[in-house]
């Protein structure tokens, strides 16, 4: 797909770029030193995913089929925060998982009942099961703190995500993508595009192109005295707009 015209353009050598324990820190003080909880940064990423979802599917979304993949950590939360924005805006959510309910825990498990209560469609992933039509799928099934190959279920979720006609953007970082290194772990998701938060990950930066798709940028509220404080000096990137499209070569002209 071609990058929604919107964002604004930004040269990812413009930018510092975090290690997966970095961004760890940032998590960290968000919460600790500047009492940004995680329901606060949860709801601005998925806030800004179903922006760019909706985007990316021409702004007119009522009625449209949108898959949502979501694992239960803070990543599928993200994802369960997207799908509630977009259902309220008129699409035809359907969020598949390959956890059972009630295993989701903390924040995640909160945005899952809210999406319930709603009743917004939420499917369990299983043997010989195939996803429904859709003209966008959202990843949210692992994070930044995914360590080898995706396993069981989870697996084999992403490799129906990958055989499926619909355009796939992930969420931070492609599910099955290392974001400290950029290796590609099997299986790894085929984004179109890939929303990535606060900073870009290391790993989005060594992996090829085609393994991350258009590159965005999105704010979750990243005050710029924390980045400060892990040495980082971060310009106001979100004063226009809190969606950016990162370049990965400067424009010479």
């Amino acid at each position: 797909m071609t990058p929604p015209s919107p964002y604004p353009f930004l040269s990812i050598s413009a930018l510092p770029s975090l290690s997966a324990a970095q961004m760890r820190e940032v998590d960290r003080l968000m919460e600790a030193e500047y009492g940004i909880a995680l329901l606060q940064m949860m709801e601005n990423a998925g806030r800004n995913l179903a922006d760019l979802a909706q985007t990316m599917l021409g702004g007119e979304i009522a009625d449209r089929p949108v898959l949502t993949l979501c694992g239960r950590g803070a990543n599928g939360g993200g994802g369960l925060v997207a799908a509630r924005h977009l259902a309220n805006r008129g699409a035809d959510i359907q969020v598949i998982t390959p956890y059972p309910f009630d295993t989701f825990a903390g924040v995640p498990a909160r945005q899952l009942q809210t999406l319930l209560a709603m009743g917004v469609s939420v499917s369990l992933s299983g043997d010989g099961w195939e996803l429904p039509a859709a003209d966008l799928a959202l990843d949210a099934l692992i994070g930044y703190g995914l360590r080898g190959n995706p396993r069981g279920e989870m697996a084999d979720l992403i490799r129906l995500a990958n055989s499926h006609p619909a355009p796939i953007l992930s969420l931070d970082t492609p599910s099955g993508l290392d974001a400290a290194t950029g290796q590609a772990y099997d299986p790894v998701i085929r984004p179109a595009a890939t929303m990535t938060l606060a900073l870009p990950k290391q790993g989005l930066l060594a992996a090829p192109q085609t393994a991350v798709g258009d590159l965005y940028l999105a704010d979750i509220s990243v005050p710029p005295q924390l980045y400060q404080a892990i040495g980082f000096d971060v310009p106001p990137l979100f004063a226009n707009s809190s969606i950016l499209y990162l370049q990965r070569v400067v424009d010479p002209s």
